[in-house]
């Protein structure tokens, strides 16, 4: 198919069918599912940690909601979740890579999570649950990866109750111009490295770094959200806009 074709899905810098899309991205999560909480503190320095408890102080989740993680690899903002909801509650964790789960479900039984949170396969464009069930529902470093985007958006909001909303934590333009070199050195050059010395797997870290460069800005996002049916859809930028959490409303 020529490059041009609207078929086609970004992998990194790539174009590429959107089967292919789906398993190359199985094949870098697969890589790096066990390595995949130590990159992260080494990648953030530790701010990923921050990101998702500023995303998690927004969920607006009460005890006896229930919430739905969505690519929700090894847990993190679900255990969070958890711990809102509380034992009344129910938190769902999803991911479409078998051994993110794997690696997931053993985290929630290390932080004794597992009462009120359960860990499914499920694919992000087509999420198996009835309408309008949950209070909240996330989505964190994990809606880039996703093959179709609008669809997976739109799924999303379908299984959004009234009232309820949709968090996207996720990375971003930099808003600020001046640390955009220095931030474009640390992707490309450090990032890389990392991923051979600590996973073994510096291919797999080069395409997440270019991910997060075609991945859509702030106000494309936000808009691809308004389409997908959200209303007062905002964003916070963190960290001078690396990363941003945009939220939306279902009424």
């Amino acid at each position: 198919m020529p490059a041009t074709d609207p078929g086609e899905r970004d992998f990194g810098f790539s174009r590429v069918s959107p089967q292919e899309k789906t398993r190359r991205v199985r094949g870098v999560f697969d890589s790096v599912a066990d390595r995949y909480d130590l990159m992260n503190d080494l990648m953030s320095l530790g701010a990923h940690r921050l990101w998702k408890r500023f995303a998690l102080a927004r969920t607006g989740l009460r005890p006896g909601g229930i919430a739905l993680d969505v690519a929700g690899g090894t847990g993190d903002l679900a255990i969070g979740m958890g711990r809102q909801v509380g034992p009344r509650g129910r938190v769902l964790l999803t991911d479409i890579n078998p051994a993110m789960l794997r690696v997931g479900r053993g985290r929630l039984l290390d932080a004794g999570a597992w009462g009120n949170i359960r860990a499914l396969r499920a694919d992000a464009t087509a999420l198996p649950f009835g309408d309008g069930l949950f209070d909240c529902v996330t989505i964190g470093f994990g809606l880039r990866n996703v093959t179709g985007k609008p669809a997976a958006l739109k799924s999303m909001a379908r299984v959004v109750k009234p009232g309820g909303r949709l968090l996207v934590l996720e990375f971003s333009r930099p808003a600020l111009k001046f640390i955009r070199p220095a931030y474009d050195w640390y992707s490309f050059a450090v990032i890389p490295a990392l991923g051979r010395m600590v996973a073994g797997d510096a291919d797999s870290y080069r395409y997440l770094v270019e991910s997060i460069r075609v991945h859509p800005d702030q106000e494309t996002l936000a808009e691809m959200m308004r389409e997908a049916g959200f209303e007062n859809v905002s964003w916070h930028n963190l960290t001078g806009g690396v990363v941003a959490l945009h939220i939306g409303f279902r009424y």
